[in-house]
């Protein structure tokens, strides 16, 4: 030996692998972190066309309540789980349609072409996509469609 005594076990080359692991370590989370602050035009996810039509979608309940959820729908999608939307979506020849859900009190007085019940707690103002135009707001008292994020612990 060369007289040095190796403290806590580890020698020089167990110090250089730790540095090693280390250095990779922090590469590593800095290559990801990178990945998911890049700079992207959208939110990252299929809704986003549809938020440009927040500003109608809020027209059509007179700014009113708040906002809970934006999504984008096929047609066909809506056949079974909403039909209200779906006639809507189709009177108009529409192939998707974006979804805007607002929540509060509204009654059919209140909102722009309103359909469903005569007040609800829930408005999901239906817009054509890609032009946004408001095709009618339905009254409800709860949510035809998932407009939250389904997450693995908590799904929706």
């Amino acid at each position: 030996m060369s007289g040095r005594v190796a403290v806590g076990g580890v020698g020089r080359r167990g110090v250089r692998r730790c540095r090693l692991a280390m250095a990779v370590l922090a590469a590593t989370g800095g290559l990801v972190l990178a990945s998911c602050s890049s700079v992207r035009n959208d939110l990252g996810t299929g809704n986003s066309s549809c938020y440009v039509a927040l500003p109608a979608a809020s027209a059509a309940v007179h700014h009113r309540g708040h906002l809970h959820g934006v999504r984008l729908e096929s047609t066909a999608a809506l056949r079974t789980r909403a039909p209200l939307l779906y006639r809507a979506a189709t009177a108009g020849d529409q192939l998707s349609v974006c979804l805007v859900a607002f929540t509060g009190r509204f009654t059919r007085a209140e909102v722009l072409r309103p359909t469903g019940q005569a007040a609800g707690d829930l408005a999901v103002v239906e817009l054509g996509y890609p032009d946004h135009r408001v095709l009618q707001t339905l009254l409800l008292t709860r949510q035809p469609v998932p407009f939250g994020h389904s997450h693995i612990l908590f799904p929706l």
